[in-house]
């Protein structure tokens, strides 16, 4: 029985969609409820499209071919508003919305992104305004670029342990400016990346 050319279609937009926004494969229930049809017919659509090459099914995942190259693996990552590159500041709750970074150049994991404000990170080349990629995480290496918070307020500088004062130096790329010694500072997050503001 030759099946519909429309509803073949409506099934592969379908499943790109429901990928991008919930990052996994739909369930049988789900395509059928949303082109119209019964499981066993969604089963038999799915085996045809993939005789003719335009799926792969393994285990519970399926993947749409013919997008592989055209549409790269994205990961929705929330703006969380903005990170002091000054003073220390307090960094807002909510976020401002979902961008979709691309895997290729940003790589897996749990990201946010901040707002750059102040100039103390200027010589790292994070000007105001710019984005800074941030992978959730609470431990640092010597010299990594970190949010940090610091009595309920959030900065952006460069992170040292500084084991003669028993304390942690937050050092800014800013020739200007002078380092903070906090005897406690809880790590945020580590900056990955920074999209320079147009």
């Amino acid at each position: 029985m030759a099946k519909s050319e429309e509803r073949i279609q409506k099934i592969k937009e379908y499943i790109l969609e429901f990928q991008f926004i919930y990052h996994r494969t739909p369930t049988m229930e789900q395509i059928a409820k949303a082109v119209g049809t019964v499981k066993s017919n969604v089963y038999k659509y799915l085996d045809e499209m993939e005789e003719r090459g335009i799926l792969t099914r393994s285990k519970r995942e399926i993947v749409i071919n013919d997008t592989i190259q055209a549409s790269p693996e994205l990961n929705r990552v929330p703006i969380l508003g903005n990170v002091s590159c000054g003073l220390p500041e307090y960094a807002e709750e909510n976020f401002e919305e979902y961008v979709p970074l691309p895997v290729a150049l940003f790589g897996q994991g749990d990201f946010y992104l901040l707002r750059a404000s102040g100039n103390s990170m200027i010589e790292a080349g994070i000007d105001p305004g710019d984005l800074v990629v941030v992978r959730k995480q609470n431990t640092a290496e010597e010299g990594d670029i970190v949010v940090a918070l610091v009595d309920n307020e959030t900065t952006l500088k460069r992170f040292y342990r500084d084991k003669k004062h028993r304390c942690c130096r937050l050092h800014p790329e800013n020739s200007k400016m002078k380092d903070i010694y906090v005897q406690d500072c809880t790590i945020q997050g580590v900056a990955q990346n920074v999209i320079k503001a147009l």
